[in-house]
């Protein structure tokens, strides 16, 4: 499509968030283990926590998009979520997301991957899919549609890509009145095979290794797709170019194909600080360059105005690209500096690892698995418990309105047989109590966490009821404690619900609720 009237009646950007795991491994660790350089420009790899993958991340981020937009999940008429890492190769993945989000369970999903260019064509393909009356026109019962990217890609231990390897997500919500609009989509692909690859049931990304060859690939596809937007990039005048980034180097080398300076390509491009994010990568740079409150430290102003108008591309070794101009539109009610797009977005890490730690991490070394014991729990009986482990939904006492947790069996406070109804808990609680399960000490479902992350903190936490804090009412369960640096946390503490995997049983992981401190979340 071009950039006409017509285009402004696609879905726009309302909302974006981001989120980077906590956890990062320096440079300088790998160039100390390995005695060479990495992934050129890359300064630190963000490193997910034994108990996250993609499908978190992915969650973590929808979570904050949604925020950030004002929009409630059941309001979302359209799910698409991308990766070229997900849990499992085959598997509904998406669907979980929206389980994780509270999407509804007949709300059209998509799932995208097999290349990092998977996130773009993600968004291209979603602005297609509800363009019309509204962003969630013929889409479902919302009005919203969301679109989700998250990768954690892998090489071989002693390889540039395993140098520059990160973890990451994003997601938008795009809505029909959003501030930041889809002006244009262009499309482009000539084979040139080896420049990116990950073998039929590898779990490492590599290439030929050929230099010149892999610029030249990855300079041809990224121009070429900008040049089928059919619109004047100088005209367009992209205050952010956000490209995907293997390193910090590459997206550069195309600043002359797009005709524009290397200053707005830096606006856009996170990988020094997250590493090789893959498909996730470039709306990664999106959230960057659209949030003026982020720094290099993550958490004071980094004194620059969030960009209005940004040149999107994903790039997939092959080698084919997907781009996209987005732009804020200027009305006699608004400006472009005024119409800025929220943003909620946890970008930086702050808990440095080792070599070593950050291997034990990734599950590149761990001990053997424990012989038999366990509480084991069927896959049907973990499927009745999902509202509850996922978005934490209790009973309200269709009698007396107590809450149960879960809402089985009789009434609590009054005895009643009457059922009850759904309650959606807000995630936050205080600490009742905790300890910590120390090394050798967990379930034998839990040792291969153990065995990854170390010794890890539990708590009985009364959440909230539905009214947050000031709901008289709680409800009492254990959860593992995740993201506390200083310890155990303490009765009283505040602490918040996070998405993470609790085990795997049978091929099949577990996903639900741990807390995180309230002071501790990003």
């Amino acid at each position: 499509m071009s950039a006409d009237d017509s285009a402004r009646a696609t879905p726009g950007i309302a909302g974006v968030g981001a989120y980077v795991p906590r956890l990062y491994l320096p440079a300088s660790a790998y160039h100390e283990a390995w005695g060479k350089g990495g992934a050129p420009g890359v300064e630190r790899v963000a490193v997910a926590d034994a108990d996250e993958d993609t499908l978190t991340m992915a969650t973590e981020a929808g979570r904050r998009a949604l925020d950030a937009a004002g929009v409630d999940a059941s309001d979302i008429g359209h799910l698409a979520f991308a990766t070229t890492t997900p849990p499992n190769d085959e598997d509904e993945s998406v669907v979980r997301l929206a389980s994780l989000l509270g999407v509804g369970p007949s709300v059209p999903t998509r799932q995208f991957g097999g290349s990092t260019r998977a996130g773009a064509v993600a968004l291209a393909a979603t602005v297609e899919a509800t363009r019309g009356s509204g962003a969630g026109a013929g889409t479902g019962s919302g009005g919203s549609a969301l679109v989700v990217v998250a990768d954690s890609p892998r090489g071989a231990p002693e390889s540039d890509e395993a140098a520059g390897a990160g973890a990451g997500a994003a997601a938008l919500v795009l809505t029909g009145d959003a501030p930041l609009a889809v002006d244009a989509v262009g499309e482009f692909g000539d084979p040139a095979p080896g420049t990116r690859f990950r073998g039929f049931g590898s779990a490492e990304t590599e290439s030929i290794g050929v230099t010149q060859y892999e610029r030249d690939a990855y300079t041809r596809a990224v121009g070429g797709a900008v040049e089928a937007l059919g619109i004047d990039v100088a005209e367009l005048d992209p205050e952010a170019v956000s490209l995907t980034a293997p390193d910090e180097k590459l997206p550069y080398r195309a600043a002359d194909a797009l005709g524009v300076e290397p200053a707005r390509i830096a606006a856009g491009t996170v990988v020094s600080r997250t590493g090789d994010t893959g498909a996730a990568g470039p709306f990664l740079g999106l959230a960057s360059a659209l949030d003026s409150a982020v720094d290099a430290g993550g958490d004071e102003s980094s004194g620059r105005s969030p960009a209005s108008s940004v040149l999107l591309v994903g790039y997939g070794g092959g080698a084919g690209a997907t781009a996209l101009a987005l732009s804020v539109e200027a009305t006699d009610t608004n400006s472009a500096a005024s119409s800025v797009v929220p943003v909620e977005a946890a970008l930086d890490g702050d808990v440095e690892l080792t070599y070593a730690e950050a291997l034990r991490r990734r599950g590149t070394i761990t001990g053997g698995e424990p012989a038999g014991g366990g509480a084991y729990v069927s896959v049907p009986t973990w499927k009745r418990t999902i509202p509850q482990r996922h978005r934490l939904v209790a009973g309200e006492c269709a009698d007396c309105g107590a809450l149960s947790f879960p809402p089985e069996g009789a009434c609590p406070d009054c005895g009643s047989l009457a059922g009850y109804d759904d309650a959606a808990l807000p995630g936050t609680g205080t600490v009742e109590a905790a300890t910590a399960i120390g090394q050798g000490g967990a379930p034998p479902e839990f040792v291969e966490q153990q065995q990854r992350a170390g010794s890890f903190p539990v708590a009985v936490v009364a959440f909230d009821g539905p009214g947050g804090e000031a709901d008289t009412r709680t409800v009492s369960a254990p959860a593992q404690v995740v993201h506390s640096p200083a310890g155990t946390p303490a009765i009283g503490d505040r602490v918040e619900a996070v998405p993470r995997r609790i085990y795997e049983q049978e091929g099949v992981v577990r996903y639900g609720f741990k807390v995180v401190p309230t002071e501790a979340r990003r």
